[in-house]
């Protein structure tokens, strides 16, 4: 759990930073990418990583402009990796203007359950990690380059001078 908001940002910036590299790999064909008809298109996946800022952050009472969470998926990648560079960055604004160290500690109503602001973050951060994890199996289901984001991907082990681990 956070216990500043200085302490949250710093690794929003790292784990934004990670899921904008990957938002802006795709491709306009790459978004109707699925495992089956049953399941999130790559897109779809996709788009409900930007509106999930919208939707958990501004359950906190946090006021900032994002893409809103019931909003239709785009058929652009670039639209969508545009909007969640905007709705994060609006996010991070309106945070270093309207939390305090103590927000952090106040008590919100999540889906039925009162969580602390500290952990709300922290569950927006796993989630978006889990999400990304999903997108990039879609993205090489899609002939997609997957960006490295906790260590180098099988496409950038040369450019640190080793190989990629067998399979």
């Amino acid at each position: 759990m956070y216990t500043t908001i200085e302490d949250f940002l710093v690794d929003w910036g790292h784990e934004s930073g990670s899921t904008q590299k990957i938002l802006d790999v795709l491709t306009d064909e790459s978004l109707a990418q699925e495992v089956s008809p049953q399941d999130r298109t790559l897109g779809r996946i996709a788009w409900h990583i930007v509106t999930t800022l919208d939707e958990m952050i501004g359950r906190t009472g946090l006021k900032f402009e994002a893409a809103p969470h019931d909003s239709k998926v785009p058929h652009s990648a670039s639209e969508i990796a545009e909007a969640y560079k905007n709705s994060s960055n609006a996010m991070v604004t309106a945070i270093r203007e309207q939390w305090t160290d103590d927000s952090l500690k106040e008590e919100k109503d999540m889906y039925g359950q009162m969580w602390p602001i500290s952990t709300t973050v922290k569950l927006l951060i796993t989630h978006q990690a889990h999400h990304r994890g999903q997108m990039t199996v879609l993205m090489r289901q899609a002939g997609l380059v997957v960006p490295g984001i906790y260590g180098p991907a099988r496409e950038e082990w040369a450019a640190f001078g080793g190989q990629a681990p067998e399979v």
